[in-house]
């Protein structure tokens, strides 16, 4: 057989990938290794090689992008639709698996999914009814303990309040928002992962008959996977299963939103069997960058490892800049960019990553005051924005007469005089008979409870989507959109607004038209096309698909740069307590998460790479006097210029650190870095207060010290500067 065409123009180690027996199998896949090309590669090799059918293919990633990409990419490779195969997000296959088997999971038919903002104020509804204080119980505090007792595959029933009356309402609250959620036929996200898992571990026939039609199980990014996505997984793949999963623990950078860089050692233990295969040449940057990456990752523990390398050359130092302060840092930045263009080079080519968005304000300003054109990576995205939340509430309502959420969302928008007193005696009504906010409204307006004028606006509204439902039955999917925008008076209440902003909602409206026109729903479905159209855009919201832009500079957090790749990267604000964040540095594994959010943003870059810091920094308000991040002293020396034009002079930062426990609090042999001070000494700051002296570093002017102060929490401060007294 001539498999010539699925395994030219792959390095050797991609064909030992994509040729590997039928088995388990983990690719350890580094920074711009050409992973997405595996895994494509490797499912068009099971059928056309091993015989595999493309409906016994599952294949699975995190965002509706990557997924896209893949189908993309194994149709060109199979020249056959792909439609066979159950190619998509976590949430996406989860959700697909629920409609097809709503009655096992215990849900509606119509179930709809509620994203972030429809689960805040469903939470809220909930406190509300009961008699909680949100400045007690924060929605956002409390929906991030119900996500995540959801992430970890956790009911409310088998949770212990340990003694602990937080956690006891806690525990109630989540309870109750549980059954607001049935009486409603509404999942949210986690749900979605939750539900399925039970499904599957439920009802044993069903996980049978997947895992005899699901042979063959890739995943994307393994690394990212969270408690229950992992379980989903290996419950389905079972002992007999071929699992092929594809990661790199060095970038594993969600450990605040529930990923388990532990699950790729995990998966180790539970496939034994498990061919290890190490994807190590690099496709995207310089030797020195990845000199540089190497040896920073180099530092982390617990590595699967894997050295980075590349046949290119090695390319230009990375510069390293010391700036006086933030607006010098910034100066710097632009006027690099200006000689970039200059030589030839394009805006949109330069990215400026950095650890906070608060430290975003400064380049913007700069970036405003020298003209340079820039876009702030990760805004708004289509479905997130208000208006189009609006004009799908009320799809959902055509669809699905009990979605809560929807029902408060748009009762009264447009305006049409339904007050909070009547919404309270509708909620108060639906909460005693226990059903939906609609039902208790028409109760309500048939059982005259409702003063006559309030009775008439809400049967106003009731009457407005019962004809809207009846008007679009039949109708293509794009005329329903387009109808129900239209009847609702969306369109006439956003041409109000003056100016540019009410005119760009209406075109997003009318652009939402444009998405129903566009849109066909994947794979087997047992969903109207408006219901999976509705499905669709939950699930594509939050996404970071970015709009066709002009040439301009690219600003974003270094978590957001995850997946990218630019010819020159600056990245700002290399100091510690910023970056390394100040939480993370006493906690080794949040510190070794942020190397590996280091080792992110440094392979980004292909060209060139610009390490920056501030000597000073105003952030937050604060004037704070930082020292170079640790991560700049785990760089070799020889692969970084520093720069600093205005003085001339190049100034070394790469001083022996104190390592804990080996004589730290000593400098350069001394007892102590001040008169009087030691490790353990309480000092007074003018502006901070009081604090205990934790660490002391460097000599000389450039002295400084770790003070843990009581109010403030832990800074470093220059101690030319700092004048602490000890008391």
């Amino acid at each position: 057989m001539d498999v010539s065409h699925l395994l030219d123009g792959l390095n050797d180690a991609q064909r030992q990938a994509v040729g590997a027996p039928l088995g388990a199998a983990l690719i350890l896949a580094g920074a711009g290794s050409g992973k997405t090309r595996v895994l494509t590669h490797r499912v068009a090799w099971l059928i056309e090689v091993e015989g595999a059918s493309p409906s016994s293919i599952l294949a699975v990633t995190f965002t509706n992008k990557a997924a896209a990409e893949m189908r993309s990419r194994i149709e060109t490779l199979l020249a056959m639709p792909s439609g066979a195969m159950w190619i998509g997000t976590f949430h996406g296959l989860a959700h697909r698996l629920l409609r097809l088997h709503w009655r096992e999971a215990g849900l509606p038919q119509n179930f709809q999914i509620l994203d972030s903002e429809d689960q805040t104020r469903l939470l809220r509804k909930v406190l509300k009814a009961m008699d909680l204080d949100e400045a007690r119980w924060v929605p956002r505090e409390v929906l991030w303990f119900i996500n995540n007792q959801k992430d970890e595959g956790r009911r409310p029933g088998s949770l212990k309040d340990e003694g602990d009356p937080t956690r006891r309402e806690l525990i109630r609250i989540y309870t109750t928002y549980e059954d607001a959620c049935r009486r409603g036929g509404v999942v949210d996200f986690a749900e979605l992962l939750l539900r399925a898992y039970e499904v599957w571990r439920d009802h044993p026939e069903l996980l049978e008959h997947y895992r005899q039609r699901f042979r063959h199980v890739l995943v994307d990014e393994f690394q990212d996977t969270n408690s229950i996505q992992y379980r989903w997984l290996t419950l389905l793949a079972g002992r007999d299963g071929i699992p092929f999963v594809v990661g790199d623990d060095d970038q594993s950078i969600y450990r605040w939103r529930g990923a388990r860089v532990e699950n790729l050692q995990q998966f180790r233990r539970d496939y034994p069997g498990a061919v290890l295969y190490k994807l190590e040449q690099n496709y995207r940057s310089t030797g020195t960058i990845l000199k540089a990456a190497n040896a920073l990752i180099a530092h982390n523990g617990g590595r699967l490892g894997k050295t980075l390398w590349t046949s290119g050359g090695d390319g230009e130092r990375i510069k390293l800049y010391a700036a006086f302060n933030e607006r010098d840092e910034a100066d710097f930045v632009v006027n690099r960019i200006k000689e970039w263009v200059e030589r030839g080079g394009a805006r949109r080519e330069v990215a400026v990553l950095y650890r906070s968005n608060a430290q975003s304000r400064v380049f913007e300003e700069a970036f405003l005051n020298s003209r340079t054109p820039y876009r702030v990576y990760g805004g708004l995205r289509f479905f997130e924005r208000a208006e189009i939340k609006d004009a799908l509430a009320y799809l959902r309502l055509v669809a699905s007469r009990a979605d809560d959420s929807s029902f408060e969302r748009v009762v009264n928008l447009p305006a049409r005089g339904i007050g909070a007193k009547t919404l309270d005696t509708v909620r108060d009504a639906a909460r005693a008979g226990s059903t939906s906010l609609w039902a208790a409204a028409q109760a309500a307006i048939a059982g005259g409870t409702l003063p006559q004028r309030a009775a008439q606006a809400l049967g106003a509204f009731l009457d407005l989507v019962e004809r809207l439902a009846r008007e679009v039955a039949g109708l293509e999917l794009h005329e329903q959109v387009d109808h129900v925008i239209q009847g609702s008076g969306l369109i006439p209440h956003f041409e109000k607004e003056r100016g540019d902003k009410g005119e760009g909602r209406v075109e997003n409206l009318l652009e939402l038209v444009s998405a129903a026109r566009g849109f066909s729903p994947e794979g087997e479905s047992e969903m109207s096309p408006l219901d999976s159209f509705l499905a669709h855009a939950v699930l594509e919201s939050g996404e970071g698909q970015a709009d066709p832009y002009e040439d301009c500079v690219q600003m974003m957090t270094l978590h957001s740069a995850k997946g990218l790749e630019f010819p020159v990267v600056f990245l700002a604000g290399m100091e510690d307590g910023l970056f390394p964040h100040q939480r993370s540095i006493g906690d080794l594994a949040s510190l070794e998460e942020e190397r590996r959010l280091c080792y992110v943003g440094t392979t980004r870059a292909m060209r060139q790479l610009y390490i920056t810091y501030a000597e000073q920094r105003r952030l937050y308000g604060v004037d704070q006097y930082g020292m170079p991040s640790r991560f700049i002293a785990e760089l070799p020396p020889e692969v970084i210029e520093e720069v600093r034009p205005r003085l001339k002079v190049s100034r070394p930062v790469f001083t022996p650190r104190p390592r804990a426990g080996a004589g730290g609090g000593r400098v350069d042999g001394g007892e102590s870095a001040a008169p009087g001070m030691r490790m353990g000494s309480r000092v007074r700051h003018a502006k901070f207060g009081d604090g205990v002296v934790l660490n002391f570093e460097g000599n000389g002017p450039q002295a400084r010290v770790q003070v843990n102060f009581e109010r403030q929490g832990t800074k470093w401060l220059m101690l030319s500067y700092a004048n602490l007294q000890v008391v």
